[in-house]
């Protein structure tokens, strides 16, 4: 599915579902052994439907509301500085702003978020980015499963020694209610670590190679930064970099856009094309921050859409306005066409990012 109609269409319909581990699920660059290893673990919360995803999510929800991640804010903020303060000091030109801020920022952030010791960031950051890059089939499975044994291992210490953090509070809860679920916060856990990071990172980076690219659409944000979150609404659309985990499974006969889709039958959806739909966006292929593009699915739609989405935006609105205030001149270090971009299945994103000022 394409069309930006059709896409909502079918990310609201009860009757597509999420669970890759069902037969016929349409899955890509999964061979036996890792499809094996994939039905053997607990469904992440993205596999999940109906009452069991409800109920998986309700008692998350809470901890991205836009109030307490308000709270968040000047931590961020800090991070974010901290950050471009090391990129101000350095006297070697170009930096490569995907190493100096685009990766470090959203990681900090989630080891603030879930109580992770940040002296383990390098071990997650490294084991995420090898999940989601082009790396051999064994290289992934490893990733996955050294990635699964450390967040057993911290939620086994976060169950002995709670602290003030996202799944301390969990475990708390669960108790109280007598449904502690080891298994269930593991699962949790490894997908808020992974979608909250690698995500958010490359978002990071490609902003700032819209907007430097676009440089009359970032002088419209640096003229007044209270444009800034309406901006990042229109990078998300525009790159829409999470478009590989929107596969569905007919469970019933549906038809939707005229199409009939029998049960049983894969469906895939491409969020970039919808985000690109000339129905739903004038001119799509020109960045306009001025747009206006909150019905955007780059954060998806339905009952799955983004649990982090706030934390997202928040992070992008502080670091763009924050990076292009602190260095006004900052600028691509080579042409445009020789930024190196990475695609697969999963993330659009950059491999390095040379600038200057």
């Amino acid at each position: 599915m394409s069309g930006h109609e059709e896409a909502r269409a079918v990310l609201a319909d009860g009757r597509f579902s999420s669970d890759k581990r069902k037969d016929g699920f349409p899955l890509f660059t999964l061979d036996a052994a890792t499809l094996q290893q994939l039905r053997s673990q607990p469904p992440l919360m993205l596999g999940m439907d109906g009452a069991e995803h409800s109920a998986a999510r309700r008692p998350v929800i809470g901890e991205f509301t836009v109030k307490r991640l308000a709270a968040l804010r000047p931590r961020i903020q800090d991070i974010v500085d901290h950050f471009i303060d090391d990129m101000l000091a350095t006297d070697r030109r170009p930096v490569d702003l995907v190493q100096a801020l685009s990766l470090p920022v959203p990681s900090l952030v989630i080891c603030e978020l879930l109580g992770v010791p940040y002296t383990d960031h390098d071990f997650f950051q490294s084991r995420t980015t090898m999940m989601v890059s082009r790396t051999s089939m064994d290289d992934r499975r490893r990733a996955f499963a050294e990635l699964r044994a450390y967040i057993d291992d911290l939620i086994t210490r976060k169950e002995s020694e709670p602290g003030d953090d996202l799944f301390s509070r969990q475990i708390a809860r669960q108790r109280q209610e007598g449904t502690l679920d080891h298994a269930g916060l593991v699962s949790l856990a490894f997908l808020l670590l992974t979608a909250g990071h690698e995500t958010t990172a490359n978002m990071i980076s490609l902003g700032v190679v819209g907007l430097l690219s676009h440089p009359e659409q970032l002088t419209v944000v640096k003229a007044d930064p209270g444009r800034t979150p309406m901006a990042v609404e229109e990078l998300l659309r525009y790159f829409t970099i999470a478009d590989g985990v929107t596969s569905r499974l007919a469970t019933e006969d549906v038809e939707i856009g005229g199409v009939s889709i029998k049960a049983g039958e894969g469906v895939i959806v491409s969020m970039l094309s919808a985000n690109w739909d000339p129905a739903a966006f004038k001119d799509p292929a020109d960045l306009d921050v001025e747009r206006g593009a909150r019905h955007h699915l780059a954060f998806g739609f339905g009952p799955h859409q983004c649990l982090g989405q706030n934390l997202a935006r928040m992070e992008l609105q502080i670091v763009f306005d924050t990076l292009f205030r602190r260095i006004p001149s900052l600028r691509l270090a080579v042409p445009m066409e020789e930024v190196p971009f990475k695609a697969d299945a999963v993330i659009y994103g950059v491999h390095e990012l040379p600038v200057t000022w």
